[in-house]
C-alpha cells in the first residue's frame, strides 16, 4: 500500500505513485533500456529482490510498465509504457538539479564501482573504435579487492564487463580511483584535469588514448541546462 496524502493536488497524487524508495531509480533503469529483472538489479546494486518485485508490481498496477513473459522461460520482461516514457524529461530535470545542488553531499560510499562500470559499459561507442573491437582494463587504486575490471568490446552489439581477466590482449589501460573516473565521466572535472592532478593515468595507442571521449560517451548530464535554464518560467507561479 503506497502512502496516501488525501489531496487532489497532482503533485501529491504523482508522489503517491512514485515517491516510495527505489521507484524513481527503477524507472531510470527502465528508461535506460533495462528489461529483465537481472538487468534492473545491476543498476540498483543494493536493492533486495523482494523490494524490486513489489515496486514493479506497483508500477504495473498504475500502468507505467508492460509485463511480458519471456518465451520459454519462467521470468518476465518489463517495458515502459507511454506514461513511464513521459517521466524522462522529469528525471533529466531532477538529475540536472542534483548535479547543481547535491554534489557537495556525495560521500565515499556513493561511489559504487558496479554502477560506474555499468554506466561505462552503456557509454562505450563501438562504432568509434577501430574494427569495433577493444579491451579496456580499469584498475581502481582505491579498491583492494575487485580493483581490476575489463570492458570487452566485440562488435556494435557486444559490450561486456568482466571482473576476471578475459584472457585477451588489452588495448587501453586506465588507472585511477572510482571517484575520479565517475567525476570525469559525469563532467565534474575534465580528463585533462584528472591527468594533470596525477589521479588518472591512461596508456595505449594514441588513437585510443588521445581523447577517450571519442569512444566513451559522457554522462547524459554533461552539458545539460542548469535548473534555472530548465525552469524557464517564473518561479513565482503558484503550483
Amino acid at each position: 500500500m503506497t502512502t496516501q496524502y488525501g489531496q487532489f493536488c497532482p503533485i501529491a497524487k504523482a508522489t503517491e505513485i512514485l515517491g516510495e524508495k527505489w521507484t524513481l531509480l527503477i524507472v531510470r533503469e527502465l528508461l535506460m533500456g533495462g528489461t529483465r529483472f537481472t538487468d534492473l538489479q545491476r543498476g540498483l546494486t543494493s536493492i533486495s529482490p523482494t523490494i524490486l518485485s513489489k515496486r514493479l508490481a506497483t508500477l504495473d498496477e498504475y500502468g507505467l510498465i508492460y509485463r511480458r513473459r519471456i518465451e520459454g522461460q519462467r521470468g518476465f520482461e518489463y517495458f515502459p509504457t507511454e506514461a513511464c516514457q513521459q517521466l524522462k524529461p522529469i528525471l533529466l530535470a531532477l538529475g540536472s538539479w542534483g548535479m547543481h545542488w547535491s554534489r557537495n553531499y556525495l560521500t565515499a560510499t556513493d561511489y559504487d564501482v558496479e554502477l560506474l562500470m555499468l554506466y561505462l559499459e552503456r557509454s562505450v561507442q563501438p562504432e568509434k573504435l577501430p574494427g569495433s573491437k577493444a579491451v579496456i582494463r580499469f584498475k581502481f587504486s582505491d579498491f583492494k579487492s575487485m580493483s581490476n575490471w575489463w570492458i570487452v568490446v566485440n562488435g556494435t552489439d557486444a559490450v561486456d564487463v568482466c571482473t576476471t581477466d578475459p584472457g585477451k590482449d588489452v588495448d587501453v589501460y586506465i588507472t585511477t580511483s572510482v571517484r575520479t573516473m565517475a567525476d570525469a565521466w559525469m563532467g565534474r572535472l575534465t580528463y585533462q584535469q584528472a591527468i594533470a592532478s596525477g589521479d588518472f593515468d591512461v596508456q595505449g595507442p594514441s588513437a585510443l588514448t588521445r581523447n577517450i571521449k571519442i569512444w566513451l560517451a559522457d554522462s547524459v548530464y554533461v552539458g545539460m541546462p542548469s535548473p534555472n535554464e530548465i525552469l524557464g518560467i517564473s518561479a513565482d507561479r503558484i503550483l
